[in-house]
């Protein structure tokens, strides 16, 4: 087997060991045993959100076992094909097998990526907050554009979005936007995306085409079940309740139904504008739920906990990622240095290798000038 053959094999094999080792193999069939014991209780959906983790819990367990499965059995019949084809001097067989090999320790390394999202609510829904700053117009459209690339990435994922709530810029874009987006490691891949975002372009609204700079800032914070207590004094917060507006319908701006809930020791405000008030009230008080938690988790992970440091306010100086479309195309991250010139591919939803750059980089334990100095 060709040198370059060997050292694919080898990524795959440390590939799967890492697999094994965050799966806990040794366990793994124990504990789906007792999933598939608890799945058969009778009483299991007398509470429905329980069964329902349990059974995302289960399937995870079961997707994560076929995965190291069927990377280890794909690995070893490729290595016994290739061999075979150089016994049997048939060039055809073990090209073929060779480019499966290649094509199996990209996804042997895309699986070891998803296995790092281990942290305690990395495999939760998650909230998305948008917010503009510093440069009026400029900065709402810069934040209608980041709420598109947001949507289409989680699109792309799979996941289900919801629009929690939206505040229209005076002449362009979006003031803020809160979005639920649902799915598998949904916190776990956006948690990454947390910081302050700058763009630098030629600007739509300036008649003398001048470059301007915008920023956005964008907060994610993990969707929290029944599963984890999180306290809130009713003396500790505010509800307020004014019109919602929207595109039209029978109730708009005839009912307070909007719901803004703010959180006095904290000054966390958080909205919902759905239809119904008391769905609002509910949304409201999770997503409230979900920032306390959030702040708890800041707390306890030094690595998560630098990120939002270094959040701050939405100006200059605070920026996790900068989108350069003038005068050349390039998006860098500020922390990983991870960059590229595929501008357009980024603002389609195309986030991957940076999500993926910043959770290398987290699981690595380094700091950010540690891995700028690398």
């Amino acid at each position: 087997m060709r040198a370059e053959i060997q050292n694919i094999v080898t990524e795959i094999e440390k590939s799967v060991d890492l697999l094994a080792q965050r799966l806990d193999i040794e366990t793994a069939q124990h504990r789906l045993e007792e999933f598939n014991a608890r799945v058969e209780d009778p009483n299991l959906w007398d509470n429905p959100e329980a069964a329902q983790k349990l059974m995302r819990d289960r399937q995870m367990l079961v997707d994560a076992l076929e995965v190291h499965g069927r990377i280890s059995q794909d690995m070893t019949d490729n290595i016994e094909l290739i061999e075979l084809g150089e016994m049997e001097e048939d060039a055809e067989v073990v090209a073929d097998a060779e480019a499966a090999l290649r094509a199996l320790a990209d996804l042997a390394a895309q699986k070891e990526l998803e296995a790092l999202l281990d942290g305690e609510a990395d495999g939760n829904d998650t909230f998305l907050e948008i917010n503009s700053g510093a440069g009026g117009t400029e900065s709402c459209d810069w934040a209608s554009m980041l709420a598109r690339m947001y949507v289409r990435w989680a699109e792309k994922k799979g996941y289900k979005v919801e629009l929690q709530s939206e505040s229209a810029g005076e002449e362009a874009g979006i003031k803020s936007a809160t979005y639920k987006i649902s799915g598998t490691n949904a916190y776990g891949w956006l948690k990454s995306e947390s910081g302050v975002h700058r763009l630098v372009r030629i600007s739509p609204f300036d008649s003398a085409a001048k470059r301007h700079t915008s920023f956005t800032s964008v907060g994610v914070y993990p969707v929290v079940d029944d599963n984890i207590e999180i306290e809130v004094n009713p003396a500790d917060i505010r509800i307020d309740t004014y019109r919602s507006s929207g595109a039209g319908g029978q109730h708009v701006n005839t009912t307070d139904s909007a719901v803004r809930i703010t959180h006095a020791p904290t000054g966390i405000v958080v909205t919902s504008s759905e239809k119904s008030q008391h769905q609002n009230r509910d949304i409201a008080m999770k997503a409230l739920k979900s920032r306390l938690y959030q702040m708890e988790l800041d707390l306890r992970n030094a690595a998560v906990n630098e990120m939002h440091e270094n959040k701050g306010d939405a100006g200059w100086g605070n920026q996790i990622r900068s989108y350069v479309l003038q005068p050349y195309q390039m998006v860098k991250d500020l922390r990983t240095n991870y960059e590229t010139s595929d501008t357009k591919g980024v603002l389609d939803g195309d986030l991957d290798g940076f999500m993926a750059a910043t959770l290398a980089l987290d699981v690595s334990g380094k700091s950010r000038a540690e891995a700028q100095g690398d």
